[in-house]
């Protein structure tokens, strides 16, 4: 990724959403540009107006941390916007190369302990996936669960690639536009820690192309971190369910997450995710991998 590209849109961006009175600014009744002026947040940062200037054209090389902090608080960055500025202005001093790993988890392969743990947990799907939405290791529940986008090999076991090219997608979540927002938070919040990846470069050009929605969203420069909630989803063998999710970042293998998905008890959902483990043990049962070793 262009830093300097992206430093400039990601402020330009925050600057333009927040307005005068969110600030604690008067409005006036002349103002040409959405959100706040440079020197309204020049101000708020306790900064020169052609310092911002600075910033904002993408020079963050050697900004000090409390410029930084300064910065944040004046846009009024949420946790995973903070984070995100703090790893561009890494990536402007070049000491990201000595932060962040060099691994390629596209050719990560789940040692035998960790499968271990995503078998045991047998009343709920759990998997393991990169910062670029990459299904890199499964339990036998979150196989059945994701079974759409396993069903067209051009997916390439990405929740992206699925979210914005396989019209599956909108069967199976049914708060589309809200899944496509977190799908790309979720991308551009990994550009910016792992800023190197090219796959990462290769898959974002891919979606851009390919697709209007991922084109306009990726352009809005959101972040967000994406660690626990509750979502929709639409099996196409189990019908709706409704599931909460935790999202545990992997101490081992950073830029890995864990993620296990789980029903109310006594819901119907749980009674659909019972339903989709029955549906699961059919289809082993069926398959002709299965039929060929009895």
């Amino acid at each position: 990724m262009d830093n300097q590209a992206e430093v400039r849109e990601f402020l330009s961006s925050r600057r333009a959403k927040i307005t005068p009175e969110q600030a604690g600014l008067p409005s006036g009744s002349r103002r040409r540009v959405p959100g706040l002026r440079r020197s309204e947040v020049a101000a708020l940062a306790d900064v020169s107006v052609e310092y911002y200037a600075k910033l904002e054209r993408g020079n963050l090389a050697g900004v000090s941390p409390a410029v930084l902090e300064a910065l944040a608080r004046a846009l009024q960055l949420d946790d995973a916007e903070r984070a995100h500025l703090l790893n561009l202005a890494q990536t402007a001093d070049g000491s990201d190369a000595l932060t962040r790993p060099r691994r390629r988890t596209a050719q990560w392969k789940a040692h035998r302990s960790l499968q271990w743990v995503l078998d045991a947990v047998t009343a709920g799907p759990a998997f393991v996936r990169n910062g670029r939405m990459d299904l890199v290791a499964l339990n036998e529940l979150a196989r059945a669960f994701y079974d759409d986008v396993y069903a067209a090999a051009g997916n390439q076991a990405n929740l992206a690639r699925f979210q914005f090219l396989d019209p599956a997608s909108r069967r199976f979540y049914p708060d589309w536009e809200q899944a496509a927002d977190v799908a790309v938070a979720i991308l551009r919040t990994e550009a910016g820690r792992n800023p190197h990846d090219k796959d990462l470069h290769d898959l974002v050009g891919e979606l851009s192309t390919r697709s209007d929605d991922f084109r306009t969203r990726w352009g809005a420069h959101n972040v967000r971190h994406h660690g626990t909630g509750t979502k929709r989803f639409h099996h196409h063998a189990v019908g709706d369910l409704t599931l909460a999710f935790e999202g545990l970042e992997m101490a081992a293998v950073p830029g890995l997450t864990l993620t296990i998905y789980t029903a109310e008890p006594g819901s119907v959902s749980e009674e659909g995710l019972r339903l989709l483990a029955s549906w699961a043990a059919t289809q082993k049962i069926a398959s002709p991998a299965a039929q060929g070793a009895d």
